[in-house]
This record gives structure tokens, sequence and C-alpha cells, in this order.
């Protein structure tokens, strides 16, 4: 099992993300995104493999981290998917792959619950767009998907069948989206969630915040009138 975090200038948090990922992860990859500042050192001296794509987008660092693990020698069973900034608790990892190891599932995804949510963790646009989304998922496709939570964990195989090619926002709510049109076996797991460390590159900005909601939506029409 390996973990892949794309990070984009998450200095002072990916130390702490790294740290309290479980000993049973076989590798930490953090993928830097064109990141100026000492994300990439940080994250060797903490002990994560370091890859980096100078192109800017979420679904760009995402995609270099697959390509690292493509072409490693050893196997790879199960992908975690992790954002850099701490608000996500990594040590719940063992929740999250749960399903998989011992239900056979193939893909799970961290469902930020409100009871365990912190004040402020989650924007009112996040809110509103992850309700919008889900939504708009279970009318096209009886999804019982409650949230485009980034912690999640997906059979590599599985992975690979996606063909992933989103290369910005719009990466979260492709894999569920394609996960929904293949009829594999998914699940949500509950987790905790707490106010990220510096500002987010996405609901940070209105422009992030805007963009976000555009690519999320194109998918989801794609997919849902899609034969």
């Amino acid at each position: 099992m390996r973990v892949l975090i794309p990070a984009y200038n998450e200095a002072d948090s990916i130390p702490l993300v790294i740290k309290d990922i479980p000993s049973i992860v076989t590798e930490v990859i953090v993928c830097s995104n064109n990141s100026d500042d000492h994300t990439v050192i940080n994250a060797r001296r903490a002990g994560a493999t370091v890859v980096e794509e100078p192109v800017p987008g979420y679904g760009n660092a995402c995609l270099k981290g697959m390509e690292y693990v493509a072409a490693l020698s050893s196997p790879t069973d199960i992908i975690v998917f992790l954002d850099g900034d701490y608000s996500d608790y990594p040590e719940q990892l063992i929740e999250l792959i749960a399903p998989i190891s011992e239900n056979n599932i193939d893909f799970v995804v961290g469902s930020r619950v409100k009871k365990w949510r912190e004040r402020g963790a989650m924007t009112i646009p996040q809110i509103f767009g992850n309700w919008l989304a889900t939504s708009l998922m279970s009318l096209f496709f009886k999804s019982k998907f409650t949230d485009l939570g980034p912690f999640r964990a997906i059979k590599y195989d599985k992975l690979l069948e996606l063909e992933m090619e989103d290369r910005t926002y719009g990466w979260t709510v492709e894999m569920q989206l394609k996960v929904l049109k293949r009829g594999w076996s998914y699940k949500e797991v509950p987790m905790k969630y707490r106010n990220r460390i510096g500002v987010s590159k996405v609901s940070g900005t209105v422009k992030g915040a805007i963009f976000a909601g555009v690519k999320i939506l194109v998918w989801i029409f794609k997919y849902g009138f899609k034969k």
C-alpha cells in the first residue's frame, strides 16, 4: 500500500501529515506541484519520497504520483490519496482501508461528517458544492455518496482501469463518477476533519472555488447524459 499526497506549498503541514501516517504503509509519496517553499525539503526530511510536477493542477500532481508508482518494480495493492494540509487525520487510514482489506470493496471515500468536523474546517461554498454534487450523482446514478472528500483509498488495479484524466479540480469527482459508471463496489467511512494549516488553494479564493465548482459540474453532466 502506498500513499500519494499532492502538495502545493505545504511546508508547515507536510511533516505532520507524514508523521501521522500508520507504519503499515509501504511508501509515502509527496507530489510537489510547483511548490516554491520548503515543501520538498521538509517532506524528504520526514521520510517521504518526493516527485515533482511543475505544471499546476491537483490532477497533474496525482497523475505524476501514479506515473512514479507505475515504474516501480515492487507491487502495489492499494493506493491512498491524502491532502498535505493536515485537515484530515492520517492515523484514520486504518479505518479507511478496512472495507478494502476486510470486505474486498473496490473504492472507499473518507466522508467529512458534520459531527466530527471542526467548526470552520469547511467553507459554506464547500458544503454547498458537496451537497449539490452528491445530490446530482444520486439523481443520475442512484449514488449513495455524501462527500467528495480527498482522503480516499482504491485498489491499485482498479485505479489503473479508471484511466484518470482530469488535471485540475475535477479529479475527485471524476474518480467517483467512473466508479459508479462501472458498477464497482464502494463505501464511505466517516472521518474527522479539522481546520487546515495555511490557506486553501481552492476554497480559500473566490476564483478557486468557482473554477472547482464548474469543473465538478462539467464532469457530472458529462457522465450524467453519457450513454
